[in-house]
């Protein structure tokens, strides 16, 4: 199974370390290339993307997340806005099980 993180250099850095794929500072069209190409091969695959990029205009991307499949896509903070992240899954938890849901503590 690859492993590969796409976003930008200052935060791929860290995933460097630790011996993960990366793809810095590349265009929509590269990443789509790049995502066409692992579809293509059939490879399982875990892909971390930062979190600007999930929402730009990768075609690919949004069929990949729609169908699922042998490839996982995982949301990403960029660095500049890791303390006000908040997942798209939390919204998604908010609407379907109530925003009281979120709020409760481990151990109450």
């Amino acid at each position: 199974m690859k492993i590969i993180a796409i976003g930008d250099s200052a935060l791929m850095d860290g995933f460097a370390l630790l011996g993960i794929q990366i793809h810095a500072d590349e265009s929509a069209q590269q990443i789509n290339a790049m995502l066409t190409e692992l579809a293509r091969s059939n490879e399982r695959a875990l892909v971390f993307i930062q979190q600007d990029l999930m929402r730009a205009d990768i075609p690919l991307l949004q069929q990949l997340r729609m169908l699922g499949g042998s490839i996982l896509v995982c949301e990403i903070p960029s660095l500049s806005a890791a303390a006000d992240y908040q997942p798209a899954v939390k919204a998604l938890i908010g609407r379907v099980l109530g925003t009281s849901v979120l709020e409760k503590k481990i151990g109450e």
